[in-house]
């Protein structure tokens, strides 16, 4: 008999600042597994008992001091998978990978928080740009050579590939997080195996948004939002995709982030 699982991700913009929201996002999507992004919050000072007090006891985490770091919260036992990497050779804790046993099914699941890539979209002259362009090449050869099997790729991988993903495809073309080189490299990443959980659900034209700048005095009225969080999975699994959800509401949280939480259900 299947098993529904139910995956979260959220770049929550500081663990310890907003950890009380995370029982919203437990109340509201029930998720068996939820990968946070932004933690900023070194391992040796990661608030341990948030784990058990929001019901998902087991932890896998990756943090440093005041920026990046990642966390993966679990229901159920999770290990780590061995395969979590120092991206162009630097230690800044922006992914972390586990596995867990749903049913039958050895599943892995990798967490990932991709440079934001600053301003300029010129990486002659912004080494945040170039990092970014460097981290997505990496990141798709290493799938390349290791294709994903009952695998989950989840994060704020900061790139709006899609017209549809951008309120305004015209105006953001020349604007990081949308550029042609992020967005040709990030599907090419996602081609190593992988199936967009998110337009599964909600095919193009359609728009579809989890992220709105806190310059936005009313970001609902203006909704010039981004889709910058992502579900992948395996090809394998795509067959096996039950529900999605964009928790919209999340951005209007007292003290929220300015991502909002992506839930994804699969039958395993």
């Amino acid at each position: 008999m299947a098993q529904r699982l139910t995956i979260v991700t959220w770049n929550i913009n500081s663990l310890r600042l907003r950890q009380d929201l995370l029982a919203n996002v437990i109340d509201d999507l029930h998720p068996d597994v939820l990968c946070l992004q932004e933690t900023k919050v070194p391992d040796e000072l990661f608030p341990e008992q948030i784990a058990v007090r929001i019901g998902l006891p087991y932890v896998l985490k990756r943090g440093m001091k005041g920026y990046n770091g990642v966390a993966t919260f679990s229901r159920l036992p999770i290990e780590a998978a061995g395969d979590a990497r120092d991206w162009c050779g630097r230690p800044d804790c922006r992914h972390v990978s586990g596995r867990i046993t749903a049913g039958r099914t050895r599943l892995t699941i990798h967490n990932f928080y991709v440079p934001a890539g600053g301003d300029v979209p010129d990486p002659a002259l912004n080494d945040k740009y170039a990092h970014k362009l460097d981290f997505i090449t990496e990141a798709r050869k290493y799938f390349h050579a290791h294709p994903p099997k009952s695998s989950f790729l989840v994060g704020d991988l900061n790139i709006a590939p899609l017209a549809s993903d951008v309120w305004n495809h015209k105006q953001l073309l020349g604007v990081v997080s949308h550029t042609p080189a992020e967005t040709s490299g990030l599907l090419s990443w996602q081609h190593q195996g992988f199936v967009d959980a998110i337009r599964h659900f909600v095919p193009e034209p359609a728009k579809v948004f989890t992220w709105w700048s806190y310059r936005n005095r009313d970001w609902r009225a203006s909704d010039r939002g981004r889709r910058l969080d992502h579900v992948w999975v395996s090809q394998d699994l795509a067959p096996k995709l039950r529900s999605m959800r964009v928790l919209k509401d999340a951005r209007d949280w007292t003290r929220t982030s300015d991502h909002v939480p992506v839930a994804v259900t699969v039958d395993v």
